[in-house]
């Protein structure tokens, strides 16, 4: 062999290919960091027949099994409590609902009756029960439901993992810049997150109304959930980028591609960093006019968030949290409680709490099973029209808003509403609850709390000089009166797109509104997502808007917005946009306007 003769150099490894995958955002930044795997999967759950002799042995084989679940949800809320405050309040919260689930819950209640008569393992009767109880919802479409039976399946399954001595890995100790990858990251694993090591995390599964999504929220992690074949496709050591704001993962960058992430993640510190210095400014229009910003809120652990973003209020409590997840209804003083807390946390600033409007999606089998098919339609007997067709259900809740009245500012907000005579029989039964609690001596408000209407159906907006009549304050709910004045149902793929806010004769009806109030001298507030979309905000305060409600995590790019107009400007711009006839055209004139700042 010629000793001259080289050595062939090894063959280079071939880049990998980039892949992108959409899902949704459900925390907004980006983050850039190496894929760390967490291998999560079902357990196969055992089924088999329990002897009548060794019945008593199998419940007790369950209790022991609670019991230790419960001491793993105690540890974990020590583990809770070293997160950041708002995080940690909020997973505090969530847990103590965990503890409950591990009481005496439907869930327990279910497996025990199980157990007991149809004499089957520990194991097969919580299967058995959560399959039973999601089975309950499984024609209904809604993101809040299905947020709700992912809690009681993470209690389910941590009985489960005990029964069966499955042993599930923590979150250990990561290498920093990792980005946490899994089939499902449960609100458990939220609460090992540490943000000094973790920046960021994507699933298959899981939405933007869950408890895993508002802990994100809270830490400030950039989060993608719903990402379908991101397990398939991801692997331990590979760079990662995760897309909060558009709901998008990238994996293996290419260099072009990651100097572009890069520049973007820059450019949103930066503006993060000056809405932050926003927080104690106020929402005043450059020509001096103040914009009340306020917060729509879902579940009561979100009210860190509210009051780090400087709310001026809670424009929208969906009180429906309240009867979610139960086979009873809450009773006047578990709502009043929960009331109280709210309003104490809020320190003296305004509770807006819509009653209930649980029908259409929302279902409760515990508050609709006697009125049949026409509570689980959107168009049938839901909002205002259930509470009236059930005024025990509207007393005990105004009974609950009244006491907490005594206790800081509060008003009532009335859902559905497309006629006059039902916010007179609302009123009615308002001032009998009230007469009510004074003969029994039961502390409340001198003056009886403000009652609004909900402009979310054509005909309230089309009647809004009745309307203003009979209550006092107006929300517009723009996403279902652009739903119902489109006749676009937005959840169907089908006809998503034709979903448009800027469509003419809806601008035309939330103008007609405005302009009720107005004239009527009736406070109105937009609590619909344009609210929270800085692209809109010129256009609402030019037609007359003072009052924008929307969820935290937007509170603070709208009041950059606002403190950014001229509201002369913006109302001269919103005459113009509402001579328009073409929703193209509209959207050329208000993104003409916003390129001017």
């Amino acid at each position: 062999m010629n000793p001259k003769t080289t050595k062939k150099s090894p063959k280079k490894k071939a880049a990998k290919k980039e892949v992108v995958i959409d899902g949704l955002g459900v925390s907004s930044g980006i983050a850039i960091g190496t894929v760390h795997v967490r291998e999560s999967g079902s357990v196969a759950v055992p089924e088999y027949k329990v002897p009548a002799s060794k019945t008593a042995d199998e419940l007790k084989r369950f209790e022991t099994a609670l019991t230790t679940a419960r001491r793993q949800v105690g540890r974990l809320k020590n583990k809770a409590n070293k997160l950041p405050s708002a995080a940690a309040e909020e997973m505090g919260l969530l847990l103590e609902a965990y503890t409950q689930m591990l009481g005496n819950s439907r869930l327990v209640r279910g497996a025990i009756r199980r157990i007991s008569e149809e004499r089957i393992n520990a194991e097969a009767a919580i299967q058995d029960e959560i399959n039973d109880i999601t089975q309950g919802f499984a024609q209904l479409d809604d993101s809040y439901i299905a947020a709700r039976l992912d809690d009681i399946r993470e209690v389910a399954n941590r009985i489960i993992n005990v029964l069966t001595m499955t042993h599930v890995r923590p979150i250990s100790t990561v290498p920093k810049g990792s980005i946490l990858i899994s089939e499902e990251v449960t609100p458990a694993d939220a609460a090992q997150l540490d943000p000094k090591r973790i920046v960021g995390f994507a699933a298959v599964l899981g939405g933007a109304q869950g408890h895993t999504a508002i802990m994100a929220r809270a830490l400030g992690l950039p989060a993608v959930l719903g990402v379908a074949g991101l397990k398939e496709t991801a692997r331990s050591g590979d760079t990662i980028i995760v897309d909060g704001e558009v709901g998008r993962v990238v994996l293996n960058p290419t260099p072009t591609t990651l100097a572009t992430f890069e520049a973007r993640q820059f450019e949103y510190r930066s503006r993060q960093s000056k809405f932050t210095r926003l927080k104690r400014q106020p929402a005043v229009t450059r020509d001096g006019v103040e914009i009340s910003l306020f917060a729509n809120v879902e579940l009561p652990i979100e009210m860190p968030q509210v009051m780090m973003a400087g709310a001026a209020g809670i424009g929208l409590l969906r009180s429906e949290f309240m009867f979610m997840n139960r086979n009873d209804l809450p009773g006047e003083e578990e709502q009043f409680r929960m009331l109280r807390d709210l309003i104490k946390t809020l320190r003296g600033r305004t509770l807006t709490v819509r009653t209930l409007d649980i029908g259409g999606e929302k279902l409760a089998q515990s508050l609709t099973g006697d009125v049949g098919e026409s509570a689980q339609s959107a168009l049938g007997l839901r909002g205002i029209r259930l509470s009236l067709a059930r005024p025990d259900l509207l007393e005990t809740q105004f009974a609950a808003i009244l006491r907490a009245s005594a206790l800081g500012p509060i008003r009532i907000l009335l859902p559905m509403v497309s006629t006059t005579r039902e916010v007179k029989q609302a009123r009615e039964i308002l001032k009998k609850v009230a007469k009510s609690l004074k003969r029994k001596k039961i502390a409340q408000s001198e003056n009886l709390p403000p009652l609004g209407v909900m402009i979310e159906v054509p005909s309230a907006a089309l009647t809004a000089d009745a309307l203003v009549g009979v209550c006092d304050f107006f929300a517009i709910g723009s996403n279902d009166l652009t739903q119902y004045t489109l006749a676009i149902d937005r959840t169907d793929e089908q006809v998503a797109k034709l979903y448009n806010p800027l469509h003419p004769s809806v601008l035309r009806l939330i103008e007609m509104s405005i302009s009720a109030a107005l004239r009527g001298r009736i406070p109105i507030s937009i609590c619909g997502e344009i609210a929270g979309d800085p692209r809109f905000t010129a256009l609402l305060l030019g037609l007359g808007v003072r009052e924008l409600s929307m969820s935290a995590h937007a509170i603070l790019a709208v009041k950059q917005r606002v403190r950014e107009i001229d509201l002369s400007a913006a109302s001269e711009r919103a005459g113009g946009i509402m001579a328009q006839s073409d929703s193209g055209r509209i959207a050329m004139l208000l993104d003409d306007f916003n390129a001017l700042v």
